[in-house]
């Protein structure tokens, strides 16, 4: 079953990569990079997975990975919203 879910989170990791390289679009990227974030921590989290039990420190690790990924998605999407306000404001001044 560890194999299927590797096998997830690695096509997970490809549509993001992609994603993250064919979007022109900052919103998109963002998403294309919360996609890529969920891949490493369902890769972290199948990993942790051992014959003798599961092992505490990935699971620790995801969420921990999880509060920095909602943290730097809220600032980045702050981010994009001033951009989008600004370039508009610029527009509406020409």
């Amino acid at each position: 079953m560890s194999d299927y879910y590797a096998t997830v989170a690695a096509l997970l990791c490809g549509m993001a990569v992609i994603g993250l390289f064919r979007a022109h679009d900052l919103l998109h990227r963002i998403l294309a990079l919360n996609v890529l974030a969920s891949a490493v921590f369902l890769l972290l989290v199948t990993l942790a997975r051992t014959e003798s039990g599961t092992d505490p420190v990935p699971h620790v690790m995801v969420l921990t990975g999880i509060v920095v990924a909602v943290s730097t998605t809220a600032a980045a999407l702050a981010l994009t919203i001033r951009a989008y306000e600004r370039r508009r404001q610029r527009e509406d001044e020409r």
